[in-house]
């Protein structure tokens, strides 16, 4: 057991300077003021306090929030239908088909998003369009796999009971597949919610550079403004928000098991 612990040493260590390191620097940030020396920080909430009483800051939360909702409801209702469609081929065309739908997530994000700029300015369309078929372009690979992995490891023979109890197919789909589907589908929404909520490449560059989401908010106070104290403050809110819809994913999943 101790020779096992041990084989962790290099994680753990991995996680303290990449991860934990990190955050605490930004947590620090956030509940200093600007301008500080690295002896003495001025504690203070008023970064927080700037940020959840301007209403345009709150505006862009709620966009952040509402974008990344809708285009996960997309990813499940383009990427359900598909996920069932590939589970139901042969094992060597299931194969074929999932290594054709991880191919695009090789490319790199921005080459793509690059892409989809070149082909929708040639549309005339809303800045919000644009973002949301971004969005769900380069997320919808997530969802499908995800799906696709819970209906393929679905026992069949509880499928064909259900025909044998005299449900039909739209039946046995209600009362089987779907029920059986839904860790599937929490993990999809997971992986879709999460980078879409605090995305900033897509948004910037399909957006036109005039619609901000919460990414492109924290990247202006970083890169731009210089104000990191404000700008950390803004990452700790959406790091609470995703740790928090994490804990809600989790249980949900977790009832939708002993169910």
């Amino acid at each position: 057991m101790k020779s096992f612990f041990r084989m962790t040493y290099p994680y753990i260590l991995w996680i303290g300077i990449f991860i934990v390191a990190p955050m605490l620097m930004i947590l620090l940030y956030a509940v200093t003021r600007s301008g500080n020396s690295t002896l003495t920080f001025q504690f203070t909430l008023d970064n927080f306090a700037k940020f959840f009483s301007d209403p345009d800051f709150m505006k862009v939360l709620w966009t952040s929030l509402r974008i990344a909702f809708i285009t996960t409801v997309f990813c499940i209702l383009i990427g359900y239908p598909a996920a069932l469609f590939i589970a139901n081929l042969s094992e060597r065309t299931q194969t074929l088909m999932v290594l054709l739908l991880t191919l695009p997530m090789w490319i790199n994000m921005l080459l793509k998003t690059y892409a989809w700029r070149g082909i929708l300015m040639n549309f005339d369309m809303e800045s919000e369009v644009k973002v949301f078929i971004g969005m769900v372009y380069d997320f919808l690979p997530y969802m499908i796999i995800q799906i696709h992995t819970a209906i393929a490891k679905l026992d069949r023979e509880l499928l064909t009971a259900s025909y044998d109890l005299g449900a039909n197919k739209w039946q046995s789909f209600l009362k089987v597949t779907l029920p059986l589907s839904v860790p599937g589908i929490i993990s999809g929404i997971t992986l879709v919610f999460l980078p879409a909520v605090s995305s900033f490449v897509i948004p910037k560059l399909l957006g036109g550079g005039n619609y901000v989401l919460i990414g492109n908010l924290i990247e202006k106070y970083f890169l731009v403004a210089g104000d990191w104290n404000f700008g950390s403050a803004i990452s700790l809110i959406m790091a609470l928000i995703i740790i928090g819809s994490m804990w809600l994913t989790k249980k949900i999943d977790r009832n939708a098991e002993e169910e």
